[in-house]
């Protein structure tokens, strides 16, 4: 498969996403976490550059394997990278209390900051190895799974985490980012060819980062580029190849804050990282493309395992967005550019040079656009009559978006305040937020697991649309189950996010109320059976 021009435009969108988790992760390991800059620089992101571009050249290569089989030439490359869900979750809830818990165990800043990156390390690693112990038994799951339901979660996220954040960016930057996203729109919705055969990616990139620029010559402009921050960004270009750390991985691993860690996050992350690739490959089907699940899985653990033994502390995985990079017209060269790409940009120290010449607002219309092909995707690609069950599956990942916002908010508040316990004390008085009118623990409830929760919700839904109530009492008793242990609904939320209550019986009360709902379901069954109503409902109007 040669390079397209679609590929040019899939690489600069993947490029721009992955730019982001770097830039997230100079910015919080760095402001967040008191990293030096010298453990960013030469273990941190060349470790993940290293794992990127491992993953790409393989789903690259299956891309052109699928090609070569289907004879076909619209085959597309699994999107690759770094896990963003689990980058914020092990940043705020495993290695900022490591941190917290080493200075306040007697440990310098420096001495501190070591020990949450070796956390990091061990959260990441044993992440790889839930991964790894998933694979054997996905394309079980996918086989018994509606597409609805792995389709709404994606939808989802894209609509909520990817669609509205840069939806809200855009008009907050309208001179630098708007343009971009009018040039994308007319390039994939109108199919017109803009000049000089120049795919619409790259204009939009162009544009946006041309206007950041010239905005620099007005100054009440509030552009994000900084003249002033170039020859600094610079000064950091050098070579960092990427060196094993096994000896600080064994020291996480071995350490008791990792235990304390491990089953209220790194477990939960893990169990949402196998299902998150899950449905990215039914996305994938869906769009037409359909790669085996167990080699993709261990893949994607194997590339984890890579990063956390070279210094990263961020898992890798399969990206969401297959069917928008497909639209785009990308095909398997989109994914090897971006993997030798992040290469460079980490073991040649390019990092902080690109993102200051480069802002995020000139790329992000692409991402964007992403965000808006996957959410189409979970309705036009399943059958009409199971709509309702992907919409059905849309709040709980709104829900978990509208915690994250509230959790912003109130940390913004304390800065303001001058108050840095305002969040967790107005968090932790519900009756507050009744006064009101917003209820504060419905809102933890829905959020908490929300992948989890999507899935049994929209397969249920879409099971019961077909009238085939005995698998849907199914996936409500697992239901039942993932809520008695906590991965569903149990928890609490605080300034630094949400945390999960995994014990037995955490979620009792959901529990027992799934259980009731299985029982109902298996009786409405058998009624259905005994009245002679077991032909699939008609098409909802």
């Amino acid at each position: 498969m040669r390079l397209q021009a679609g590929d040019i435009d899939g690489f600069f969108g993947l490029a721009v996403d992955n730019l982001i988790q770097f830039l997230l992760i100079l910015g919080l390991c760095g402001g967040v976490l008191g990293f030096p800059t010298s453990l960013l620089l030469e273990q941190v992101l060349p470790a993940a550059a290293l794992s990127i571009l491992m993953g790409n050249l393989y789903y690259a290569r299956l891309a052109r394997q699928l090609a070569e089989r289907s004879g076909r030439d619209d085959v597309t490359a699994l999107p690759y990278g770094i896990n963003t869900v689990s980058l914020f979750a092990f940043i705020f809830l495993v290695m900022l209390p490591a941190k917290l818990a080493a200075e306040a165990g007697g440990a310098s800043p420096e001495q501190a900051a070591r020990l949450a990156w070796q956390v990091g390390l061990a959260a990441c690693f044993c992440s790889a190895l839930i991964e790894l112990a998933g694979a054997p038994c996905a394309d079980w799951v996918r086989r018994h799974t509606p597409r609805a339901a792995l389709l709404a979660t994606l939808s989802g996220i894209a609509i909520s985490f990817i669609a509205i954040d840069f939806a809200v960016r855009t008009f907050e930057r309208p001179l630098i980012a708007m343009l971009p996203l009018a040039v994308l729109l007319v390039t994939y919705f109108s199919g017109v060819r803009l000049p000089w055969r120049i795919p619409g990616g790259a204009w939009a990139l162009l544009l946006g980062t041309g206007a950041a620029w010239l905005m620099t010559l007005w100054p009440a402009s509030g552009t994000p580029v900084n003249p002033a921050a170039l020859p600094q960004a610079f000064e950091q270009i050098g070579f960092y190849p990427p060196v094993p750390v096994l000896s600080d991985l064994w020291i996480g691993l071995t350490h008791p804050l990792t235990r304390d860690f491990l089953v209220p996050v790194i477990l939960p992350m893990g169990l949402f990282n196998v299902l998150g690739s899950l449905q990215n490959l039914e996305s994938a089907e869906a769009a037409g493309d359909r790669y085996p699940s167990t080699p993709c899985m261990l893949v994607n653990g194997l590339g984890s395992l890579v990063a956390a033994g070279l210094g990263s502390c961020f898992p890798t995985t399969i990206y969401i967005g297959h069917p928008g990079w497909k639209a785009l017209g990308a095909r398997a060269a989109y994914s090897s550019l971006n993997g030798v790409f992040f290469a460079l940009i980490a073991l040649c120290g390019l990092s902080a040079a690109v993102s200051a010449l480069i802002p995020v607002e000139a790329g992000m219309a692409i991402i964007l656009w992403i965000g808006i092909v996957i959410t189409a995707q979970a309705f036009v690609a399943t059958p009409s009559r199971h709509a309702p069950a992907v919409a059905l599956g849309l709040f709980p990942a709104i829900a978990a978006w509208g915690v994250l916002v509230l959790t912003q908010a109130l940390n913004a508040a304390g800065i303001v305040a001058g108050d840095a316990s305002l969040a967790d004390r107005t968090l932790a008085n519900p009756a507050a937020f009744l006064a009101t009118g917003a209820h504060l623990d419905g809102l933890v409830a829905l959020s908490q697991g929300f992948m989890l929760t999507c899935l049994i919700w929209s397969a249920s839904s879409a099971l019961l649309i077909d009238r085939r109530f005995n698998p849907a009492a199914g996936f409500m008793l697992i239901g039942a189950g993932l809520s008695w242990f906590g991965f569903m609904h149990a928890g609490s939320v605080s300034a630094a996010g949400a945390s999960y209550e995994i014990s037995p019986g955490a979620g009792w009360s959901w529990a027992a109320a799934y259980l009731i709902c299985a029982v109902f379901l298996w009786l409405t069954g058998r009624w259905a059976v005994a009245t002679r109503q077991t032909e699939a409902a008609p098409p909802a109007h």
